[in-house]
């Protein structure tokens, strides 16, 4: 198979689908690699070190789109990619469809089949692909929102983990997950004062016995959120439904319970976010202020420390890119029913079904999709 990995594109995102080291796997099982000249270059992936893994090194995304049996992307394809994707052409990346139909249309008008890694299960019930960017997303909330906090930045002026004498930040997280449990663990190591809203009482249990306590545990109800909210200096939303729009918890009103200068950092921005006045924003112009509230709401997080990012997101996606290369995208996606779970868009058809109750459009059961098309079975 002939695999295609241009360039990000989307504002400051320098993550790259594949490693040198993931081209060389590739190579190794008889595939061809071209990646995008200077695609990784921004993290010291050079275009010489995808060469010396057997990559063609290609100047141009256009090239890459009208040549490669497969794209491995990272984050999801921006409208000008969209419309080079073609019948029969596999999509391998993060799509968030939900809050976005724009991107849904491009996709179905496309005829690609678009797999996406948030969607992708394992045998646990846990989302192995969207796990490595969540426990980034986690960890680096607690970052941007503490630097949010600086009275220069615009906030209160509180130093999370306080001083001698003077009291840490009180930090709320909503949602319990990996992305929570980051953002907690974070928190918690720079001396804050933190709680955690979660509706699973087995979740709750979970964590208090992992962090013996340290970290205070409430099941989340609109009465205890809005008591989180009046003594919170910064709120963490990590509220994910995989595959479908964030629930909106943090409604505009309830922002005049807040504190002034108060930070919420919504990492669930990527699927529409779960505050009320939540929209997305980017690396280079990252906050707002809503009634007096600072809102951190940048889209790709991880693509602020992207090094880490590409080789913790890779580690993950690679045995899953070389099962759709070896086998071909149709048998691959027919043996593994937990990567068929990634299966959004194939054909002109929306086979997520959360994706499409949320957009409505017609779904239709990914096993059928497959059925009734000439995707190829064997690359």
């Amino acid at each position: 198979m002939l695999v295609g990995v241009p360039k990000e594109i989307k504002n400051h995102e320098y993550r790259i689908g594949l490693t040198p080291a993931g081209v060389r796997e590739l190579v190794q099982h008889g595939h061809q690699v071209m990646i995008e000249s200077d695609g990784g270059t921004a993290i010291g992936l050079t275009n010489e070190m995808y060469q010396a893994a057997g990559a063609e090194i290609i100047a141009t995304a256009q090239e890459i789109f009208s040549r490669a049996d497969m794209i491995v992307k990272v984050k999801e394809p921006q409208p000008q990619e969209c419309k080079m994707l073609r019948d029969g052409q596999t999509l391998f990346t993060y799509l968030h469809l939900a809050p976005d139909p724009q991107q849904t249309q491009l996709l179905v008008e496309s005829g690609a089949t678009c797999i996406a890694y948030e969607t992708v299960t394992d045998k646990n019930g846990g989302l192995p692909l969207l796990a490595p960017m969540s426990e980034v997303a986690g960890r680096m909330s607690i970052q941007a929102g503490a630097h949010c906090l600086e009275k220069a930045q615009g906030g209160s002026g509180i130093l999370i983990g306080g001083v001698p004498g003077v009291e840490p930040a009180n930090i709320t997280v909503i949602g319990g997950g990996v992305v929570g449990l980051n953002a907690a663990r974070v928190a918690m190591g720079m001396g804050g004062n933190v709680t955690i809203l979660d509706r699973s009482l087995s979740r709750l249990k979970q964590i208090d016995e992992l962090f013996e306590g340290r970290i205070k545990t409430l099941f989340s109800t609109t009465e205890v959120l809005e008591q989180q909210l009046k003594d919170a200096d910064m709120v963490v939303g990590a509220v994910l439904i995989p595959g479908a729009a964030a629930p909106k918890l943090v409604t505009r009103e309830m922002l005049g319970l807040m504190k002034q200068g108060s930070v919420l950092v919504d990492v669930a921005i990527d699927q529409g976010g779960c505050f009320e006045t939540s929209r997305a924003t980017t690396h280079q112009d990252p906050t707002y202020v809503v009634d007096g509230i600072t809102h951190y709401c940048v889209a790709n997080m991880p693509g602020g420390v992207a090094r880490t990012s590409t080789f913790a997101l890779t580690n993950a996606t690679l045995p899953y890119v070389l099962a759709l290369a070896d086998k071909g995208p149709k048998q691959a996606l027919f043996d593994d029913k937990h990567l068929l779970e990634g299966l959004n868009v194939h054909h002109g058809l929306v086979t997520c079904e959360a994706v499409a109750s949320a957009l409505g459009y017609q779904f239709v059961a990914a096993e059928s999709a497959l059925a009734g098309s000439d995707l190829q079975v064997s690359a």
